[in-house]
Parts: structure tokens; sequence; C-alpha cells
């Protein structure tokens, strides 16, 4: 019995998770011991790592725990759970109960913890659209009755989180929201209709605040405002030319001296690079491809329309995390202010990517003993 349960735990997905996260940690203290020291009312270089290694325990007993919570289990809560997530998106926006850090408003505090609300609506929006598109396959093919009816809770969603403002946060929403209607069957036209309408969005929304409007051109060429708009881009830069090919040596970064802005958070890969050089972000990304994979394959292989569903939301909801940072980072797409998934620094960012992780592991487990379970069924049918 207790091999079995063994047997039917994918390990691949367990060991890359943590091993990512135990990396992140690593990276996040040496990204910001200096900064830590820095702080007037902190004076401490482990003060960003202790919180994280606090959001990282919390996050693995939770990872421990809901590994073992049938996924059905969320089916049921859907409604809950999409109700306390624009609940959460307002509470942000009340003055007083709504945190303000760098000109946004995106955070709650509870006391030493800080959470970020917008991190667990990323799920919440995954498992009620799973929920939702898995029981309206008989007619996913009309756009009035089985595409359009969710899309009024995303485009709430979407705009309680451009009042605070996250264009990143709200895009990358959008984006699995695309995805996942794409994989419940949805007509290539309603597709294309849906992909139109929220591009359109985004351009408006981006040309009609300058400070998105400069992120989104500064990118171009950061060169023509290294001091201002493309300073984080033009400093990431230079950390990546100084790690080249083996790095510079953990902790030995340059650029995170006060020079790249935030170097334990949105842009900590380019502190990856500059320390262990072309080899770090290696491992960085085969880590993800890894996750992505495997990702995959849970979903495809998933008989359950919500199960398979909810995998496929998880599994791009990280790929796009991952494509919109590194994307940034590299100057090849607009500086978005998403975190990468794992290993920057942040509570809330950290333990919802464990939350999600572990939920792709429980309906792998579940795919994995269904599979074992028929086949043993079929092998006493034939003995019989």
């Amino acid at each position: 019995m207790n091999y079995s349960f063994r047997k039917d735990n994918d390990w691949i997905l367990i060991i890359t998770t943590f091993l990512l996260a135990a990396f992140g940690l690593v990276m996040v203290f040496s990204a910001s011991y200096v900064k830590g020291l820095s702080l007037a009312d902190v004076n401490d270089p482990y003060f960003f790592v202790k919180r994280q290694f606090m959001w990282f325990c919390i996050a693995s007993f939770f990872f421990l725990l809901i590994m073992h919570i049938p996924y059905r289990f969320y089916q049921k809560l859907s409604p809950y759970i999409i109700v306390m997530a624009i609940i959460s998106l307002i509470m942000v926006l009340i003055p007083g109960l709504g945190a303000t850090v760098n000109g946004a408003q995106r955070w709650i505090d509870f006391g030493p913890l800080r959470v970020q609300p917008s991190e667990f609506v990323k799920i919440g929006m995954i498992i009620y659209l799973a929920q939702v598109y898995s029981q309206k396959q008989a007619y996913i093919d009309q756009f009035i009755k089985g595409v359009l009816p969710p899309l009024v809770v995303v485009a709430i969603v979407f705009g309680l989180i451009m009042r605070q403002p996250d264009l990143g946060t709200a895009t990358s929403i959008l984006l699995v929201t695309l995805l996942i209607v794409f994989f419940s069957g949805a007509k290539l036209r309603h597709l294309v209709g849906l992909g139109l309408v929220g591009s359109t969005l985004f351009m408006l929304l981006a040309v009609t605040e300058p400070y998105r409007l400069r992120r989104l051109v500064s990118f171009l060429d950061p060169f023509a405002d290294a001091n201002g708009s493309g300073l984080q881009l033009v400093q990431a830069y230079i950390a990546m030319a100084n790690g080249g090919l083996s790095g510079t040596g953990l902790g030995q970064s340059i650029q995170k001296l006060f020079y790249l802005p935030e170097p334990h958070t949105d842009f900590i890969l380019a502190i990856v690079s500059e320390e262990l050089g072309i080899f770090g972000v290696l491992f960085v990304i085969v880590a993800y491809m890894v996750i992505i994979f495997r990702g995959v394959m849970i979903g495809t292989k998933c008989k359950s329309p919500f199960g398979s569903l909810l995998a496929f939301g998880i599994v791009f909801q990280i790929a796009i995390q991952v494509l919109f940072n590194v994307g940034a980072v590299t100057g090849m797409l607009p500086i978005t202010g998403i975190p990468l998934p794992l290993v920057s620094n942040g509570g809330s960012s950290l333990f919802i990517t464990f939350v999600s992780l572990a939920i792709l592991a429980n309906i792998s487990r579940n795919t994995i003993r269904q599979k074992r379970l028929k086949e043993n069924m079929d092998e006493m049918q034939l003995s019989a």
C-alpha cells in the first residue's frame, strides 16, 4: 500500500518544484542582503530572505496537504472561491485597508504578513473557469450560451485589478482565460474574436496612461532614456554582460549594489545571470520546461474535463508568468512587473505557485492511480 502511494506521486514535478524554490531562496538572499542592510528601520541582511523562508515553510506545508486533497473538491467550492476572490480585490481598494507600495495599491497587511490578493485570484479564476467550461461541453460551440457567461466575471476581475493598477497580472488572466476557452473546444472564430477584443483593450489601456506607454515603448530602445524609463533594462543588460558564461560567483553581483532597482524581485534573473552565468540561467529555464512539460502531459492524460482544464490553466498561468518575466529581463517584452515564479522574492506569489502545483500534483496522482487500477482490473479479468 505504501509502495503504491509513493508510486502514484509525480516525483518529477514535486522534486523540480522544491528544487527551484530552494534555488530561489539562495538567490533572494544573494540579491537582497545589501538592500536589507541599507534599510534604516531594518538594518538586517537577512530581512528579505527570512520573510521568504517563512513563506517557503508555510507554502511547503500546504503543498504537502493540498496534493492529497482530491482536485474535484474545488469544483464544489468554485462559486465560493470566485466570490471571495472578488471581495478580496475590493478590499484592496478600500482606503486604510489596502497597502500602497511604489504607487500601486495591491496588498493587504495582516500583521507581519503582506498579502497580494491578485495572486490568489489567479488560481481562483482558473478553478472557476475550469468548472464552468467543463459543464458547458455540450454547447461550447454556442458563443452566447457556452462561451460568454463566464467572461462577465472575468471582466469584473479584470476591471478590479486594473484599478490597483496592475496591467501585467490583468493581462495574464486574460491570456489564461483565452487558453482555457480554447482547450474547452470553442470555435476558432470565437477565439479570434476574443483575441481581437483583448488586444484592442490592452492597447487602449496602454496608450491612455503615460507611464504605461513609457514602459511599453522603453524596452524598444532603453538607452534612449537610460536613467529614466530604461534604467531597469539597461542595468539588467549590464548584469548579464558581467556574468558571461560562468558568472562572477554567488554573492559577487555588482548591479545589486543599488544600480539595478529591486534586484530580488522582478529582475532577479539578471542577478542569476550575473552571478552564475549562462549555466545558472539554463538551470532555471530547464526547471521551468520540466514543470511545463509535466503540466501539459497531466492535462492531456486526465480524463476528467474539469481536471484537464484545471491542469492546463495552472501550467499555462505559470508559463505566461515565466514568459513575461524572462521577456522583460531580456528586453524582448515590455516590463510588466510579473515576478519569476518560485524564484523572485514575494510571499503571495510563492505560496500560490506552490498551491497551484500541489493541485497539479494531485491531478497527476489521481490519473496515475486510475490508470494503475484499470491495469489491475484488466489483469484480473484476463487471469479469470
